[in-house]
């Protein structure tokens, strides 16, 4: 029900706002709290996102084979999964710092609200991007106890890189959308034109990561790690076009997985080895 490449994609850019943040290895306990925050937060989420979307999820052919559609889980045990999880949220949050404490409650409202969004804007890519965008922020403060201004920068990074590749996974759902009047940026422009948006917001993150790199005074293992990922970013939109998405979940779970295994790996060894 919950797929571990999802995690993936969020997690490494939490841990890089981690390492930044404490100019090297965070405490034990810090480290264990951001973890915790973040198998909470996501498993609630998008345990969620499956309720609120069962209806949807039972009559579309791409996933109607999910656990909750195909009978494998009950909807019993998704709430009381949901409310579980939303707890080790809570509780790791609070276990961090006070201020970590208090915004895990509007916090996952924000990541519980995505699953709505979809039924009346086609900006729901951004709703999604900016909820996961929160996750380094969160580790931010963990280490910290205050916002600033690179927490704010990998904030929107991420959430320009989900918004886009979100975009791209959200085409193969085009005509099930139109017909179920659930709005995308594909079902409301096409998806020629949602897939150009969907690269503009990838050149976006780069110009970020570049910023975040300068702004934090990070040297050739970060910039070789960006350089990367622009490849990667190359390859995805190259794999994908507008007369063939057959290749579109390689590009959304292997690819973008990279993304985010290749920044953390770059970023780390910058902060911690040079």
């Amino acid at each position: 029900m919950i797929k571990f490449e999802h995690t993936i994609f969020a997690l490494p850019f939490a841990l890089i706002a981690a390492l930044i943040a404490a100019d090297g290895v965070p405490e034990t306990q810090q480290i264990a709290g951001i973890l915790g925050a973040m198998v909470g937060g996501r498993s609630s989420a998008m345990t969620f996102n499956r309720i609120v979307d069962y209806r949807y999820d039972s009559t579309n052919p791409r996933t109607k084979g999910r656990a909750l559609p195909a009978g494998r889980l009950s909807m019993k045990f998704a709430v009381i999964f949901t409310i579980a999880m939303s707890l080790l949220f809570i509780g790791s949050a609070a276990s961090l710092n006070k201020l970590c404490f208090v915004l895990s409650f509007p916090v996952l409202a924000i990541l519980f609200s995505y699953s709505y969004t979809k039924r009346f804007t086609s900006l729901s890519h951004f709703a999604l991007g900016f909820a996961i965008g929160l996750a380094p922020v969160g580790a931010w403060i963990a280490v910290t106890g205050d916002l600033a201004l690179s927490s704010i920068l990998i904030g929107i990074s991420v959430m320009l890189w989900v918004s886009g590749f979100d975009i791209i996974y959200s085409c193969q759902d085009w005509e099930f959308d139109r017909k179920t009047k659930l709005f995308s940026i594909p079902v409301k422009w096409g998806i020629q034109k949602a897939l150009f948006v969907s690269s503009i917001l990838h050149v976006l993150t780069l110009t970020l990561l570049l910023g975040i790199a300068q702004v934090n005074g990070l040297g050739s293992a970060a910039y070789l790690g960006i350089a990367i990922v622009a490849v990667i970013f190359f390859c995805e939109h190259r794999m994908v076009r507008t007369d063939d998405l057959s290749r579109l979940n390689i590009a959304f779970f292997n690819l973008n997985g990279y993304v985010s295994l290749v920044l953390l790996a770059s970023f780390a060894a910058d902060i911690l080895l040079f």
